[in-house]
């Protein structure tokens, strides 16, 4: 099942429960605006090359759009729209006041060079500059974006709107980014997971930029990895891997491959490996129905967004094996977005112990919230959690 097909599923789910109105389930389904422009650019040999962007605008009734921009050879239309629209019950999870958007260009970044990559950029910001704004819509990195690519797209809105740090987040700090900002999706998954695992009784103690960080964090923590992976190899070790080492090794080569603190191992074993808790961090739609019946973990928590396809959810699920959705998990991101973004308006910047103490409140009244969504529905966590986002935006439609 697709992630636009899944995510307009769950939402249905959600509205059945809350028993919306078929008016407003409706309104709540269609984005806002859709966007699709054709930026043509010249490479560094002198030829011409087209690519075409996509920026879904799902729902502004909460406040602006929010949403990032991931340059990916798989992004197409349907993708796009399906996390653009679970950006909207995302922010309303976590109770900021943003609406969903997202938005992405089907490219490999590492076959274009960096100044490929910023034309490519700034041409994509001069056809959207007036369909953005800091009150309007304020993109962010994501999949095969950075610091960099959002501090071009600052310096080109700039150009026709004046000197606008809040039109991004994201950013580099020197240009108004906010401190703990590139840790902030790895260790909102972290609190999530301890939020989680408190409940259960339990305690952390016993790759990609979210994977690297949530193995970081955990690693400090206490927490024993045993297996990891990325786009360049997989690595296990039952006895625990050495996370500082690990990043070091591929700092150095590239790759996690031959590390000498574990062996190499198929990446596909990875999700069904001997553990606790599994954590995708990465691409989704990677936990399908040919996979779910191997999973071991008691505990999944979705640092990606749509990692469990609809049909593996319900397979891992009778199981027995909680699920933390993504909707909920991976929002830490979006939370320090908006610290920036309302800091970015005052011309201010808190230290990094303040944005990980608010970041932690955030994350964590979440959590209840959630959990008071599945007693009175007496549903599952994904669906506390889409419940939960579902019926904040609906109640602001309404009003």
């Amino acid at each position: 099942m697709n992630a636009l097909a899944a995510t307009n599923r769950n939402f249905r789910h959600a509205a059945r429960l809350l028993n919306l109105d078929s008016k407003i389930e409706t309104s709540l389904l269609i984005p806002y605006r859709e966007i699709k422009v054709e930026c043509t650019i010249p490479k560094d040999d002198g030829t011409l090359t087209s690519f075409v962007r996509f920026r879904v605008q799902h729902d502004n009734s909460r406040g602006p759009m929010k949403g990032g921009i991931r340059y990916h050879p798989e992004v197409e239309h349907g993708e796009v729209n399906a996390l653009a629209q679970l950006m909207t019950w995302k922010t309303a999870v976590v109770n900021v006041p943003y609406g969903g958007a997202k938005g992405g260009i089907g490219c490999s970044p590492k076959e274009l060079s960096l100044s490929e990559l910023e034309r490519l950029t700034r041409v994509f910001t001069q056809k959207i500059h007036d369909l953005i704004g800091v009150n309007t819509d304020i993109p962010a990195p994501d999949m095969g974006t950075n610091g960099q690519t959002m501090a071009w797209i600052l310096d080109e809105y700039s150009k026709f709107h004046g000197y606008s740090p809040a039109i991004v987040t994201g950013k580099p700090l020197d240009l108004g980014g906010s401190l703990g900002r590139e840790a902030a999706t790895g260790r909102g998954v972290v609190y999530a997971t301890e939020a989680l695992l408190e409940e259960h009784g339990k305690s952390i103690k016993g790759f990609g930029n979210v994977g690297s960080w949530v193995a970081r964090l955990i690693h400090e923590r206490g927490g024993k990895i045993v297996a990891v992976s990325d786009v360049t190899g997989a690595i296990k070790n039952p006895n625990g891997i050495d996370i500082p080492a690990l990043l070091g090794h591929k700092e150095a080569t590239g790759s996690l491959s031959s590390f000498d603190g574990g062996d190499d191992m198929d990446a596909d074993e990875l999700l069904v490996h001997e553990c606790d808790v599994v954590i995708p961090c990465a691409l989704g739609g990677v936990l399908n129905r040919e996979n779910a019946g191997d999973v071991k973990a008691k505990f999944i928590i979705e640092g990606a967004n749509h990692p469990t396809d609809p049909e593996a959810d319900e397979i891992i699920s009778k199981k027995g094996v909680v699920i933390l959705p993504d909707i909920y998990a991976n929002a830490g991101g979006v939370t320090v977005s908006y610290f920036e973004w309302v800091l970015n308006m005052q011309a201010f910047m808190w230290n990094e112990e303040k944005v990980n103490d608010e970041l932690k409140k955030y994350m964590t009244k979440a959590f209840h919230s959630i959990k008071n969504m599945c007693r009175t529905h007496e549903c599952n966590l994904r669906m506390g959690a889409f419940t939960l986002g579902v019926n904040r935006v609906a109640c602001s439609t309404l009003l």
